[in-house]
């Protein structure tokens, strides 16, 4: 039992680390952004479907646009088809709603620190004034 104190102190050090997520988030969290849309096409799917899984969806067509030469995607909530592109001009793209890269993609990738590479390849999208 001489080592009492040293056994305590690690304790409360340990505790101090392992709860520290808890505590020290206190007061200090940010509201998620609210992503700025312009209604000038339709969506592949739902709001709600895309916002849990845009990325997987992306993924997808990246795979089969490439491997595969499969550019048409076939909506499983409206039945519609719609060209498998982020930037290409038209209603059936992904920039013809999203069309403010900083106000609409940024906002959500920096809220969760998110860093996709999308625009390596594609053409980033520009408002139009």
């Amino acid at each position: 039992m001489y080592d009492a104190g040293k056994i305590i102190t690690g304790l409360v050090i340990f505790v101090g680390i392992v709860t520290y997520p808890i505590w020290g988030s206190l007061g200090g969290s940010v509201n998620m952004p609210e992503p700025v849309v312009n209604k000038s096409g339709t969506c592949v799917e739902s709001a709600e479907y895309m916002r849990a899984n845009h990325m997987q969806i992306l993924d997808e067509w990246r795979d089969s646009v490439v491997r595969d030469n499969d550019r048409v995607y076939t909506s499983q909530q409206y039945g519609t088809k719609f060209d498998k592109s982020l930037s290409t001009t038209g209603k059936t793209s992904c920039t013809s709603c999203h069309s403010n890269k900083e106000e609409f993609c940024d906002a959500c990738h920096d809220y969760t620190a998110v860093a996709p590479y999308c625009w390596e390849c594609h053409i980033e999208p520009k408002e139009e004034i």
